[in-house]
């Protein structure tokens, strides 16, 4: 294959980094690497085998096992802060999303990407790149039919877009399911009809069409793919095929598998025996409905299983066109595993409030919680006289196993505490991790904001101080390509942490935490990460000078990026 100007121009630059570094050439090749990231949504620390699940993800554990996982990178807690942050190099207040995607008044807060920022896929175009999406965008409040489209993924940067506007719902009925610019259905869409829609198999499938078409087209321009899973998000929806297989491993309950994956993470490397397994959140015997919560569990496994294949044939395009030495895929997820209740109450008593009838196949799902029906006019149900995982049921998995999936830690999406805001991260880059990491750890501490640096230094880009004709906020993060060749890298600010007014920042072994609660005074935490990470000792009497100069640091922070004091009402 002739390999374009373009692709060849960064060779020495890439070189001399890594002389810098005091390393060996990342690459004989004079490629500019593709870009593949990958995030799942609603997961938490274990619940990938490589980080110590039960949970079948062989393609998972082998791209961790030729590359690299981190133990300790951090999100912002929440789906669409992360989703700004990662796609920006910014805080997700910078960007404007520091809440959700509701307009609160406040720049930071105003729900939707501004212009002040720049997405990973506008900045790696300037670089040459052609850019790719499947999945989840949710970062941005106009997300009807004909709501303003300035912030859709094809006005950011993105060249194809196959996927949802919004955040969550069906897997068979996706709402705001897009292609390109234009709503469809699993039914009219003229491009992808499999004998049965499931919406991680369309993620996945699209995905890596997307990659084939590249290749076959323009094979001399590199590319940056991003998907973005809904898998395991609420409501817990799989195949029936795959729940089966996970049949009767959940039956001793959530503190059996607590036990057993916490022995699994330390022998793995992903956590260290120091760390005390923090307090399990809910009694298996006291629960009232066991068969239905076994079957809860089954069915998040099973979805988080099929995830792991539809990987599988991503990595697989790329490996039969030779093409994935010279890529960078990146794992990660969005934020911890979900505690939300949504579906766990029953609704049966407001069926007959609504007269249903089937969609046509052009008529859009506008639901994406209950109540809703199916595209064939059935109710949706929930509570727990209805075994999920039909396109027929709504339920989430509920407390005691979103502290399953978060183990050893405490908290939960929403919180500071590391079971909100750690997960895990894994970089396989053949031409580009030094050999004596591969396979190995990295236990720097890490954020999303990492990640625009890191692509930009691998692509050889340019992060732009304007971009059409705006100015752009400087990049917030630091390159992680020092610790993919096995050095360290220094850190001049700590990491800040805000939403729904729990906070946090981590300072090298220190972090501090406050976690929200109605009605009365911030109270701040301090905790000694290198001795407890899992936040079961609170030093903030026993240090309450650096208790003060974190807080300090936190205040700085909070004010530089737009933080708001929780709860506010709207400015607007």
């Amino acid at each position: 294959m002739q390999i374009s100007f373009l692709r060849t121009r960064y060779v020495w630059f890439r070189v001399a980094i890594l002389f810098v570094l005091g390393g060996h050439p990342i690459s004989e090749a004079a490629d500019q690497p593709n870009i593949v990231l990958i995030m799942a949504d609603d997961m938490g620390y274990t619940d990938i085998g490589c980080y110590g699940s039960e949970i079948d993800t062989p393609v998972l554990d082998r791209l961790a096992g030729k590359g690299v996982r981190f133990t300790q990178f951090y999100n912002t807690s929440r789906c669409c802060p992360t989703r700004a942050s990662l796609l920006t190099g910014l805080y997700s207040h910078q960007a404007g999303i520091g809440l959700m995607t509701g307009d609160r008044g406040y720049d930071a807060y105003r729900g939707d990407l501004n212009r002040r920022c720049v997405t990973l896929a506008e900045s790696l175009g300037l670089a040459g790149y052609r850019n790719y999406m499947s999945g989840k965008w949710h970062v941005t409040r106009h997300t009807g039919p004909d709501a303003d489209k300035s912030n859709w993924p094809l006005q950011r940067g993105f060249d194809r877009f196959y996927g949802t506007i919004t955040g969550a719902g069906s897997f068979f009925d996706p709402a705001t399911l897009c292609r390109e610019n234009q709503y469809i259905t699993p039914v009219n869409d003229p491009v992808y009809q499999p004998e049965t829609f499931y919406y991680t198999d369309a993620i996945s499938d699209n995905a890596a069409t997307f990659v084939s078409d590249h290749l076959s087209s323009t094979p001399d321009a590199p590319f940056f793919l991003y998907v973005a899973y809904t898998s395991a998000h609420w409501p817990m929806h799989a195949p029936q095929e795959e729940i089966e297989k996970y049949q009767g491993v959940y039956d001793e309950g959530y503190e059996a598998i607590r036990k057993k994956r916490y022995a699994a993470a330390i022998q793995n490397g992903v956590l260290d025996e120091r760390w005390a397994m923090s307090r399990g959140a809910a009694r298996w015997e006291a629960f009232e409905h066991k068969e239905w919560d076994k079957r809860c569990m089954e069915v998040y496994a099973a979805m988080v299983d099929r995830m792991d294949q539809g990987i599988g044939r991503i990595i697989e395009v790329l490996e039969k066109n030779g093409e994935l030495d010279n890529t960078i895929v990146v794992y990660l997820q969005d934020n911890g595993g979900c505690a939300e209740g949504y579906g766990r109450a029953s609704n049966s008593d407001k069926k007959d409030r609504f007269a249903l009838k089937p969609f046509g196949p052009d008529d859009l799902q506008t639901k994406i919680w209950p109540p809703m029906q199916t595209r064939d006019g059935r109710w949706v149900r929930t509570g727990p006289e209805t075994m999920p995982g039909a396109e027929d049921t709504f339920v989430a998995y509920g407390l005691g196993w979103a502290n399953v999936s978060n183990t050893p830690f405490r908290g939960y999406k929403h919180d500071g505490y590391e079971g909100g805001i750690s997960t895990p991260f894994i970089v396989h880059w053949p031409a580009g991790v030094a050999e004596a990491q591969i396979g190995g750890v990295v236990h720097e501490p890490t954020h999303l904001i990492d990640i625009m640096p890191t692509v930009l230094q691998a692509a050889g880009g340019d992060y732009p101080a304007t971009y059409s004709g705006q100015p752009i906020q400087p990049m917030e993060g630091k390159s992680l390509l020092p610790l993919l060749a096995g050095q360290s890298i220094e850190r001049e600010a700590p990491l800040g942490f805000e939403h729904h007014g729990n906070l946090a920042l981590r300072d090298g072994r220190w972090k501090i935490v406050s976690a929200y609660r109605r009605d009365q005074p911030t109270k701040w935490e301090l905790y000694d990460m290198d001795a407890d990470r899992t936040e079961l000792h609170d030093l903030a009497s026993q240090h309450p000078e650096k208790l003060e100069e974190m807080v300090r640091q936190w205040q700085s922070w909070a004010e530089r990026v737009g933080v708001q004091p929780w709860p506010f009402e709207n400015k607007k």
